[in-house]
């Protein structure tokens, strides 16, 4: 019998067949990880698509609720004083009422917001209405973007539960519900229906 030769090497074929199946492990592995990176991309947008939805949505439902109902029937007129009017109107691509607003946790008080698509966001504008009670120039308002990115935004509202919903404001005080409809980023936000104060 002749014994084995402790210096005997791999063969050709042998580093061939092991270096293929190394390649092969290497390849499976760099595919995995690029998949849990693709994952961790997508859940990490849906994650910020959907806290952004629950905070915006979050803030306009408090921000209806708390609407401040005036001596009179709402709807934006001119001359005489409205420091104590309902401020109301909706259009097809904005809304715009008066409100309680907190800034922080000491300032605050009454403010008139707007709501609106300017561009591809959409922003919120407040002020506080002037010595006459009017509302100033909304070019110069303070502003925070919402949603960026917006395709599409519309705004109707509704004076009954089960009455039709309407884009064009008649001026005769706060609404029952307020109905947002939104596509930003390519994709359309759940219909928001909000409960206005009453």
């Amino acid at each position: 019998m002749k014994a084995l030769d402790a210096g005997r090497g791999f063969t050709l074929v042998e580093m061939l067949v092991s270096i293929t199946i190394l390649s092969l492990v290497m390849l499976a592995t760099v595919t995995g990880l690029r998949t849990l990176a693709s994952t961790q991309t997508s859940l990490m947008t849906v994650t910020t698509r959907n806290d952004e939805m629950r905070s915006v949505s979050s803030f306009l439902r408090d921000a209806l609720e708390a609407a401040v109902a005036g001596s009179d029937n709402g709807g934006l007129s001119l001359g005489g004083d409205r420091s104590d009017a309902t401020i109301f109107e909706v259009s097809r691509d904005s809304v715009l009422w008066r409100t309680s607003l907190l800034f922080g946790e000491v300032s605050g008080g009454s403010y008139v917001v707007r709501v609106a698509r300017e561009d591809s966001r959409i922003v919120l504008r407040w002020q506080l209405l002037d010595a006459k009670g009017e509302v100033g120039d909304w070019n110069n308002a303070p502003s925070r973007p919402l949603v960026e990115n917006v395709q599409e935004f519309s705004v109707a509202y509704r004076r009954e539960w089960d009455g039709a919903w309407k884009a064009s404001w008649d001026e005769r005080g706060l609404p029952g519900w307020v109905r947002l409809n939104l596509r930003a980023g390519g994709r359309y936000w759940p219909e928001m229906i909000l409960a206005v104060a009453q």
